[in-house]
């Protein structure tokens, strides 16, 4: 098997270096090669040493001088500019490898976010090549309002590393999805769907789950968190017509997942395309309430829930949670959640039976 290894040579060769090899073997002087070419003697000079640049019509003189295509000529000037703006371009980033410390960038590597490289230099490069940005000020410009609404959405601090990347992992796994254009009622009837799915585990619909977002103009992206994030979900638009849900798997149960996924599904339903909702534990404010209770109430009917209550005895069995929860449509974990959590009827972890745990691989971008 033949290997192919790319010559990458650690400094630049102007392309006057050549010149000057060739007019002397050419028994031609510097002075003989401007007269020859009609050009003044400072400019073949300045092209010899490299501080001028050999323009397209240049190179066509030199062709008819020399002997040697002009084709040869532009090649190696553009090659020797190539070589100055990548050396320049890396003596900058040696300086921006503070920059990486921003970021969980081992994590990063584990879910395939970024290569695995150990030169904080490479790193740099890398993580510009992740986010599709020039340089950490651009990463700055470009991020940094976008998680300065999300930090604000969840009133509470963490440093734009960790959060940008998990956010741009969404939008990349969101420009792989193929979005129908959003349809209101169309989503929500796939929601209604998506309720009825919950009673299956996770990992056996989320496939489905995915195709009925898409086909309503929501794109699903499932990102584990990174360490810096402590974040369940995110919702926001990335254009007039292809909204974002983005859940994280912080939470381990389905009871929680589904729960999330309805309350981000509440933000594209009854807030503005502008806004940006990040959902985190103990965040209250009127929207997140709002949300919950659409959430709730679209899981669990009300009328339902007060005549469940009604009826339900001093201690619950699991039994007794899994006939409602079949009874309405939904998982038995559902209903157990909103004992636990919401009405305290249940304590927490009693009938943890009735949950499923999520395990929905994480299959890179």
């Amino acid at each position: 098997m033949k290997t192919t290894y790319r010559y990458e040579p650690d400094h630049a060769i102007a392309p006057g270096e050549t010149l000057l090899e060739t007019i002397e073997a050419l028994d031609l002087t510097q002075k003989e090669l401007a007269q020859r070419m009609g050009r003044p003697l400072k400019t073949i000079n300045q092209i010899i040493k490299g501080t001028a640049q050999i323009m397209p019509e240049t190179a066509l003189q030199l062709e008819k001088v020399t002997g040697v295509p002009a084709s040869f000529w532009n090649t190696a000037e553009a090659n020797y500019r190539e070589a100055l703006a990548r050396s320049e371009e890396q003596r900058h980033r040696d300086s921006q490898t503070a920059w990486v410390s921003r970021f969980s960038y081992t994590r990063m590597i584990t879910l395939q976010f970024v290569p695995d490289l150990s030169d904080k230099a490479e790193r740099v490069e890398a993580l510009l090549h992740f986010f599709g940005v020039v340089s950490p000020l651009q990463w700055e410009a470009t991020y940094g309002e976008l998680c300065g609404a999300a930090r604000e959405s969840a009133a509470y601090e963490t440093d734009l590393g960790d959060l940008s990347a998990w956010l741009r992992a969404g939008e990349l796994r969101a420009r792989e999805c193929q979005c129908a254009l959003y349809d209101r009622e169309h989503f929500l009837a796939s929601l209604r769907t998506i309720r009825n799915l919950t009673m299956k585990g996770p990992a056996e619909v989320w496939p489905e789950v995915v195709l009925l977002c898409a086909a309503s103009g929501v794109a699903l992206a499932l990102v584990p968190e990174l360490p810096k994030t402590h974040v369940s979900g995110f919702t926001r638009w990335l254009g007039p017509q292809k909204a974002l849900i983005q859940l994280s798997l912080r939470y381990k149960s389905d009871d929680q997942l589904w729960f999330t996924f309805f309350h981000e599904a509440a933000h594209i339903l009854l807030h503005g395309k502008r806004e940006i909702f990040i959902e985190k534990r103990g965040v209250d404010s009127p929207k997140e309430q709002e949300a919950s209770q659409w959430a709730g109430d679209f899981l669990i009917p009300p009328d339902a829930w007060q005549a469940f209550i009604a009826t339900l005895p001093a201690k619950p069995t699991a039994a007794i949670i899994r006939v409602f929860a079949k009874k309405i449509g939904i998982a038995p974990s559902i209903a157990l959640g909103r004992l636990q959590h919401r009405e305290k009827l249940v304590s927490p972890g009693l009938f943890n039976s009735l949950k499923h745990k999520v395990e929905i691989d994480w299959t890179g971008i």
